[in-house]
C-alpha cells in the first residue's frame, strides 16, 4: 500500500486573445470603482475553534489507534511496518518538528474482537481500560449475565446485563410493585403512592395503563414480569430470571 504525498496541480487555463476582446473593453468609472474595493478588501480572519481541552491544560500530541491485523494487511499488499513507516513519513511531511513513536499492540492468538479495540485497551488507552473495568464489575454482579436485575440500592434496572433506560418514574412504578411482591396493586394505589397531591400531573386510572404500558416496553423480553390482573390492577411475582437487589439499610418504601 502507498500513499500519495503530493497534491496534483491542476492546470491553468490559457485564454486566447480572440474571446478576451470583449472582456478587455474598458470599464464604467463606477465598475472600476467597484473592483478595485473588492480586490482590495482585506478577508474575513477566520472564526476561532472552540476549546475542546479543560482549562489550565494543553495538547502535547495525540495518539492514533490503527486496528489491522498481518492477516488483513497482508491480504491487502502491505504489512504493519511499511504502514508505520508512511504514516511517520506523512507526519514529518506536515509537521517536521513532530517527533513520533510507533507501538504494536499483540494479544493471544484467536482472542476475538475488533482490531481497534485491542489495541486501545493493550496500549492502556484509558477509557478503554475503564469500560474493561466497568464490563468486568457488571459481569462479576449476581444475577447480571441473564434476566433481568431490579437494583434497589442504585435506582436501576440491567437486562441481560444491560442497563435499561428507565425514567425515574418508570423505576418508581417497578420498584412499587417488586416491592410488593405477590399483592395484586390497584391502579388508585399506585396513583395514591408514586405521585403526591401537588404534582403537575397527576394521572388518572387510564393513564397508568400507559405509564405500565412504556415501562413493559422498556422491559423487552422481560415484559412478562408484571402481571396485568383483570378488573384489578397490576401485581410482580416471583420469576426464575429476575433477581431484586436491596440496599445496605431497610427500604422506606418497604413494609
Amino acid at each position: 500500500m502507498s500513499l500519495i504525498l503530493d497534491r496534483p496541480v491542476t492546470a491553468a487555463r490559457t485564454v486566447s486573445p480572440a474571446r478576451t476582446s470583449s472582456a478587455s473593453a474598458p470599464l464604467s468609472r463606477t465598475a472600476a470603482a467597484a473592483a478595485t474595493t473588492t480586490a482590495a478588501a482585506p478577508a474575513e480572519p477566520a472564526a476561532p475553534r472552540p476549546r475542546a481541552l479543560p482549562e489550565g491544560t494543553e495538547a502535547r500530541g495525540f495518539a492514533l489507534y490503527v486496528g489491522i491485523d498481518e492477516v488483513t494487511a497482508a491480504q491487502t499488499g502491505t504489512e504493519l511496518g511499511d504502514i508505520v513507516a508512511q504514516i511517520k513519513a506523512l507526519v514529518a511531511q506536515i509537521a517536521p518538528a513532530a517527533e513520533t513513536h510507533a507501538a504494536v499492540a499483540i494479544a493471544p492468538t484467536g482472542a476475538g474482537g475488533r482490531d481497534v479495540d485491542v489495541v486501545r485497551l493493550a496500549l492502556q488507552d484509558p477509557s478503554a481500560v475503564a469500560a474493561r473495568r466497568q464490563a468486568a464489575e457488571v459481569a462479576e454482579e449476581p444475577g447480571a449475565r441473564g434476566g433481568v436485575v431490579v437494583d434497589i440500592s442504585r435506582k436501576r434496572v440491567l437486562l441481560d446485563g444491560e442497563a435499561a433506560n428507565l425514567t425515574y418514574k418508570e423505576f418508581e412504578l417497578l420498584q412499587y410493585l417488586v416491592l410488593r411482591e405477590g399483592r395484586t396493586i390497584e391502579r388508585s394505589e399506585l396513583i395514591g403512592g408514586l405521585w403526591a397531591d401537588g404534582d403537575d400531573e397527576v394521572p388518572n386510572e387510564r393513564t397508568i395503563d400507559v405509564h405500565v404500558r412504556r415501562l413493559r416496553a422498556k422491559l423487552g423480553a422481560f415484559e412478562d414480569v408484571i402481571r396485568t390482573v383483570r378488573g384489578a390492577g397490576y401485581r410482580f411475582d416471583r420469576h426464575a430470571d429476575v433477581s431484586i437487589r436491596h440496599a445496605s439499610t431497610p427500604s422506606p418504601d418497604l413494609f
